[in-house]
């Protein structure tokens, strides 16, 4: 398949909501393999449609588990349940990033526990639950899929240093828009 750009923040496709997927015909299929190409190629647990220029609502993930292989699939009009109460923040195990806001990583309280019902490739219903990574990483793909980057939950300092690395990176100023996973790491961009 292919590696396919990836949008940067800025970019308008990233705060617009995306659309049920209704059938699921070849161009969806070629997607999502060319998502889990470019997930692999920018080193990324999670990526959703709206990151790579579709307004499909889908995403897929590839999350190490603390036992066992990697969490690994696609769910298509994923439906979001956050289980639990947020604890207090720890910045390093709360740290999260994003392959939309290369190479910056900052603390963000997420729900310990989530919950994500929707359908895989084929029409079968899928009901993917976990807590630490995965949990973060559902709150997180779904989040895009509805217009929202990590960094519009920051609160406090953290949003105002988020902010500030955005600036000073320049995307918006040089018109970056897009960067792609096949020839650059994301601490390039």
């Amino acid at each position: 398949m292919a590696v396919r750009p990836i949008t940067v923040i800025g970019h308008r496709a990233l705060h617009s909501p995306t659309k049920k997927v209704r059938e699921v015909t070849d161009e969806i299929r070629t997607l999502v393999a060319d998502m889990y190409d470019t997930m692999e190629a920018a080193d990324g647990v999670g990526l959703a449609a709206n990151q790579v220029g579709s307004r499909a609502r889908l995403f897929v993930y590839d999350c190490p588990m603390p036992e066992g292989p990697n969490a690994r699939g696609v769910v298509l009009n994923p439906v979001l349940e956050r289980l639990g109460t947020p604890g207090p923040l720890g910045e390093e195990e709360d740290g999260e990033g994003c392959l939309s806001v290369p190479g910056e990583w900052f603390p963000l309280a997420r729900h310990p526990r989530a919950r994500v019902t929707g359908t895989d490739l084929d029409g079968n219903t899928v009901t993917i639950e976990g807590d630490g990574l995965l949990a973060r990483c559902l709150q997180h793909e779904t989040d895009h899929l509805d217009g929202y980057l990590y960094v519009d939950r920051l609160i406090g300092p953290v949003k105002t240093q988020a902010r500030e690395a955005v600036k000073d990176r320049g995307w918006a100023a040089d018109g970056i828009l897009k960067w792609d996973p096949a020839s650059t790491t994301a601490d390039e961009v």
